[in-house]
């Protein structure tokens, strides 16, 4: 099925479609900002990128969806590996990624997505992070 017609057939109503105050929000995996839009689907897009913070609290662990697996095996569908290297060695793989071609128009959304996994918002949990607004880490008015 065509990621148009999926997208059609889930936009309004799935699963993960949470709606508040006139907004619409999804919690699929490898929708980067959890908007209800074509764009960050990891329902209907064919290709994913998806960033979650590891099981064992260091480093991260990215998720692609791989093309070529039938429909009926989900779990075989998606690729995931642990990158606990430091901020900047797994900033450099996601980025050689999405250079490659897969899925570029989320370059700037997965660094915004990863440097918040990565660092909690308790201010106490906050040490060795970067501070809001350096180097290209969003501020709060920008997430």
């Amino acid at each position: 099925m065509s990621a148009d017609l999926t997208w059609l057939l889930i936009k309004n109503n799935n699963s993960f479609l949470i709606k508040r105050s006139g907004v619409q929000f999804s919690s699929e995996a490898g929708n980067l900002l959890n908007k209800n839009s074509f764009k960050f689907s990891g329902l209907a897009n064919n290709k994913t990128v998806g960033i979650e913070a590891a099981a064992s609290g260091r480093g991260v662990v990215l998720s692609t969806k791989k093309s070529g697996v039938p429909a009926y095996k989900p779990a075989k569908a998606i690729n995931k590996v642990t990158l606990s290297k430091g901020i900047r060695k797994s900033a450099r793989s996601v980025a050689g990624l999405t250079r490659a071609g897969y899925r570029a128009d989320l370059r700037k959304v997965r660094f915004r997505s990863r440097s918040r996994r990565r660092c909690p918002r308790l201010p106490e949990a906050r040490q060795g992070c970067p501070q809001e607004g350096w180097q290209g880490y969003p501020r709060q008015q920008e997430l």
